[in-house]
């Protein structure tokens, strides 16, 4: 593994997408920043983050997926590591709100931005991006964050953090072709409100009830219906009403 060590950066996704462009680099090539001045969620959204308190990188994987429909195992297989590896620091009550949101109880201290590219032989490279909350404490007009120095009341060493999480990553992709279906299993277990009764907003902000079932194989949110259907949902196609 190789880590890059920055001190601030637009983007750690946009510096490693750049670098892997220019040069060929070694799979799980890690890009870690103290501050990240454009920091980006799903869709566009923002994520900010206090300098120097927080786990900001961005991880190289390649020569992992081939077919573009499992371009979710990626997913399954960065969620779960996170999850692994935040259950070794015995983080309460993890689970994950789909698709890349880290939660603690109903508090988000974590998410993941995931940037997949088709090169020209028809390789897939994926820029993984995580920002998790370790130690900042204030969450100021941020209800619903937290971090793990504030659920845990301690500080945690963030480069520990970032190994064991890329560690846990590299050992869960080497072995996915004997463990998929076990990581599909705890990706599935480990949904956020899975099968709880729920309010959801469809995109054109009606309100309806709903129970998370699970994820269709390309990554859709399966949710029953109140007329004992199941509808499948893309991402920004739902909110989660919690």
């Amino acid at each position: 593994m190789k880590l890059i060590k920055l001190d601030a950066i637009d983007s750690t996704n946009e510096f490693l997408k750049g670098l892997s462009s220019n040069q060929i680099l070694e799979n799980f090539t890690v890009v870690n920043a103290e501050t990240q001045t454009k920091g980006k969620g799903q869709m566009g959204s923002v994520w900010d983050s206090e300098p120097s308190k927080n786990l900001i990188m961005s991880v190289l994987v390649k020569d992992f997926i081939t077919n573009i429909n499992r371009i979710f195992d990626v997913n399954i297989a960065v969620s779960v590591s996170i999850i692994q590896v935040l259950e070794e620091l015995n983080i309460p009550e993890l689970s994950i709100k789909w698709p890349n949101d880290i939660m603690s109880d109903t508090k988000k201290i974590g998410g993941i931005l995931i940037e997949n590219s088709i090169k020209s032989d028809g390789s897939i490279n994926s820029i993984v991006g995580l920002g998790l909350n370790v130690n900042q404490i204030n969450f100021e007009n941020l209800p619903k964050a937290s971090s793990l120095a504030r659920i845990c009341n301690k500080t945690f060493d963030k480069e520990e953090i970032l190994l064991k999480i890329v560690e846990m990553l590299e050992q869960n992709i080497l072995s996915w072709n004997q463990n998929s279906h076990l990581l599909w299993t705890e990706y599935t277990n480990k949904l956020f409100k899975m099968g709880i009764p729920m309010p959801f907003e469809d995109k054109n902000k009606q309100n309806f009830m709903g129970i998370i079932q699970g994820v269709s194989p390309i990554g859709k949110l399966e949710i029953l219906l109140e007329d004992d259907s199941i509808s499948e949902f893309d991402i920004k196609e739902i909110q989660m009403l919690y």
